[in-house]
């Protein structure tokens, strides 16, 4: 896939996730972006569903293996909208958006099922979207790169200031760089399958433009215990078109 076919297929993700966090989440067989038949909302059953890949399984290696973006993907992303399905059966929640579902959870014991899944269907969504190919990476530009000079002092200083958070992730959980209510730019971090968006579980709401992924499954086949150099190395394949589309929509 060329640079700019990618960029496309990234552009029309991104504009679903931030509008309507389902768009662009259904399956298709062979997980590329050349079949690109992944826009509906929701199945004609009205649940939700797997968002193929953009690219292939093995597009973001060495930086992340073929073999971790494969039961990432279709395992454990898949597993948490099967659940997701099933917890939202019967309840209030059944018939809303994704977006709806996150942002009116809360830790009381019957949302549990709905807050994990639901975060972790999300989550993977916008993970999936804001990673590629180190062809497609680039570097942070234009109105985005402004933000992050502003909010961090440079770019370097914005990295140091993410791999420190995503390093002090206890367990699993993920780090995110967000657009607040103020549309300035912070940093925080998130346990197990939570989100800024979740307003009755964090400390402070934003909309996350990019996520980092600190679960185990996410780096320990290549990585095992060194999630340093899975930070260091996320980098390399940060799709910041697809980072700075998502803050341009939000500023």
């Amino acid at each position: 896939m060329d640079k700019r076919t990618f960029l496309k297929a990234t552009a029309i993700t991104t504009a679903g996730i931030i509008i309507n966090p389902m768009v662009g989440c259904q399956q298709t067989p062979d997980k590329t972006a050349n079949d690109n038949k992944n826009q509906a909302a929701e199945t004609s059953t009205g649940g939700f569903t797997l968002p193929a890949l953009a690219y292939s399984f093995d597009a973001l290696a060495p930086n992340i293996d073929a073999q971790t973006m494969e039961i990432h993907h279709d395992k454990h992303h898949a597993g948490y909208v099967k659940k997701l399905n099933a917890a939202v059966k019967g309840t209030a929640f059944e018939g809303k958006t994704l977006e709806e579902i996150i942002k009116s959870v809360s830790d009381k014991d019957s949302d549990t099922a709905v807050r994990n899944n639901g975060g972790g269907h999300f989550n993977h969504s916008l993970f999936w979207s804001v990673i590629g190919p180190a062809e497609a990476s680039g570097q942070p530009e234009g109105q985005l790169a402004d933000a992050i000079n502003a909010a961090f002092g440079d770019v370097d200083k914005f990295k140091e200031a993410f791999s420190t958070a995503s390093s002090s992730v206890f367990g699993s959980g993920w780090a995110w760089l967000c657009v607040g209510a103020d549309k300035k730019l912070f940093i925080t971090t998130t346990p197990n399958q939570d989100n800024p968006l979740m307003a009755s579980l964090v400390e402070q709401t934003g909309t996350p433009i990019l996520g980092i992924d600190v679960w185990e499954h996410a780096y320990y086949l290549n990585y095992q215990n060194r999630r340093g150099d899975y930070i260091s190395n996320f980098y390399n394949v940060v799709d910041w078109n697809n980072v700075s589309e998502r803050f341009a929509a939000l500023a």
